[in-house]
């Protein structure tokens, strides 16, 4: 469903919810919401137990399971500590958690079957997720509690990630470390998947029986929502997951309203919400601290995300706040159906990696368009304030200490049906206190990264603006300030760009690096480029033809 809205400044009605936002003439998506009962079924009631040590798996599947056939309702979690092994959602049900209600999932590993599902963008065999429902229509998580999916026992932790004394008491809880004693695992299995290729993979002519080996690595996401219609998530602090915390793929009309979603920094894999292959999702009011992406946005991986070919679409997130994790705003790397119509407006980046991150690979394919952007505060960004990467390794954004990165080499290949491309992006009304990078772009030759559109910023960083393999592109009103400033700007093999209201520091040592052949079309207007030691620098193969600046 969708309401188009004409005007600068509109309100537009989610059910319930109210959004403003300023994103000018545009289509945005309507979310529908759930409706249950009043009918209420207690865990107690089905033979549950508190006492942080007896199973209740059966006891709230059961409990889940009646509401659902009595024509749904409210299943009640009271206050306590309930443990548990996996928790299967069904239609019409909302499973509520009153304050200081925990759902502890267990740290037995015997509880989680391996079950073919979906990974990274991939077809794989998984341990079962605490939390799972699969083609559910109108199903809620809702209340205050605390669901906790016990991911330290499952995850492995870089050394690096760790001071002196974590790195002792984590090698004296057990568990096992890899060769080069830079990473912890928590059993052998573990370790042995780390070894596998592949692991987990569901190839042709591998079966779920061939992961039993190294069972442990395969971390299940602690909640995992597939081809279910009308969710809610709301109130619940959703922590300490395994893998990713909060998966839906192939849902539509999804709200995740007020919501805690929680990991330590530390956490590899360990995103909040990864939304994938769905469509009409309504992301607000909630707050991310987790040790991988925070909100990210994805549409399958490769040949099997384009062959399934479901983007993720009809998206708005706003009212966030992202502490730690890998990126704040994220889309990719794994977006090989797409992602279209995303709408981003009013939120807080305190202390991410990156803050916008755009990122894709040779190999995924698939088109990520219309994508706007507005209103973002960013504070202690520790790598790029604003990222489009289409060489995305799979590394952690910040270089860690002692390691040796290189710059990718450039190759152009013959474009396929397997090259991404990013076009038509609107991102304005930023400010950025503090980051490595204020605005990086790095397209391929083959594709470059085409239709961006970038308008009243102030970033304080240690670099501007680094632009490779990039066209069409327009920034306006852009402050920036920086301590590296030679350049302040470097463009290469880019073209038909224009810079319009570029302000930066008094002397800087250098304006503009120009480099590349094929460099062409950059146009300069309302900026004072006396301001700098130096105007201009050429390379490799760039000319004074490759721009023109207007010093009126």
């Amino acid at each position: 469903m969708i309401k188009r809205i004409i005007g600068f400044s509109f309100c537009l009605v989610f059910g319930a919810s109210a959004v403003m936002a300023q994103f000018g003439n545009i289509t945005l998506p309507v979310v529908q919401q759930t409706k249950f009962k009043a009918d209420t079924f207690n865990i107690k009631s089905f033979g549950a137990i508190s006492d942080g040590v007896t199973l209740n798996t059966i006891s709230i599947n059961k409990a889940i399971s009646i509401c659902s056939q009595k024509g749904g309702g409210v299943v009640l979690v009271p206050e306590g500590m309930w443990v548990t092994g996996p928790i299967e959602l069904k239609s019409n049900v909302n499973l509520h958690l009153n304050r200081n209600a925990v759902l502890q999932f267990s740290a037995d590993f015997n509880q989680y079957p391996i079950i073919e599902g979906f990974y990274e963008g991939l077809r794989a065999g998984r341990c079962k997720s605490p939390v799972s429902g699969r083609d559910l229509e109108n199903v809620a998580i809702t209340g205050n509690g605390i669901i906790d999916g016990n991911g330290d026992a499952w995850r492995m932790v870089k050394k690096d990630k760790l001071n002196a004394t974590q790195w002792a008491a984590k090698i004296a809880s057990g568990g096992l470390l890899s060769v080069d004693g830079k990473t912890w695992y928590p059993s052998e299995k573990s370790l042995k998947g780390a070894m596998a290729k592949s692991p987990g993979v569901l190839a042709d002519g591998v079966t779920i029986k061939d992961f039993e080996a190294y069972k442990d690595f395969l971390r299940p996401n602690m909640v995992a929502l597939y081809s279910c219609n009308k969710v809610l998530l709301e109130g619940v602090t959703f922590q300490n997951s395994p893998a990713w915390n909060l998966h839906p793929f192939l849902c539509s009309n999804i709200t995740l309203r007020g919501v805690n979603v929680k990991n330590p920094w530390y956490a590899q894999n360990g995103d909040g919400i990864d939304l994938e292959s769905s469509d009409h999702a309504l992301i607000e009011n909630s707050t991310f601290d987790v040790g991988d992406d925070g909100i990210c946005i994805k549409s399958g991986r490769d040949e099997q995300g384009r062959k399934l070919g479901k983007p993720t679409q009809d998206v708005i997130v706003r009212n966030c706040v992202v502490y730690h994790a890998h990126g704040g705003f994220v889309i990719g790397s794994e977006m090989s159906g797409g992602a279209k119509n995303i709408f981003v407006d009013n939120c807080s980046f305190m202390g991410t990696d990156v803050g916008l991150r755009f990122k894709t690979t040779r190999g995924r394919g698939g088109v990520v368009e219309k994508i706007y952007i507005n209103n973002i505060s960013m504070k202690d960004i520790g790598a790029e304030a604003i990222l489009f990467d289409m060489y995305y390794e799979a590394k952690d954004p910040v270089v860690l200490a002692g390691e040796n990165r290189q710059a990718p080499k450039v190759v152009t290949m013959p474009v396929t049906e397997a090259t991404p491309q990013f076009k038509d992006f609107h991102v304005s009304n930023i400010v950025c206190s503090g980051a490595q990078t204020a605005l990086f772009i790095r397209g391929l030759p083959e594709m470059s990264i085409k239709g961006l559109y970038l308008d009243n910023m102030v970033i304080s960083a240690k670099k501007g603006i680094v632009c490779t393999q990039a066209e069409d592109i327009h920034i306006k009103n852009f402050k920036m300030i920086t301590t590296d400033t030679n350049p302040v700007i470097s463009i290469d093999e880019s073209k038909n760009m224009s810079l319009d209201g570029i302000s930066y520091n008094n002397d800087s040592q250098l304006l503009f690096k120009i480099s590349g052949m094929r460099t062409a079309g950059i146009a300069v207007s309302n900026t004072n480029t006396a301001s700098a030691k130096k105007e201009l620098v050429f390379a490799d193969g760039a000319t004074s033809k490759s721009i023109e600046i207007n010093k009126k």
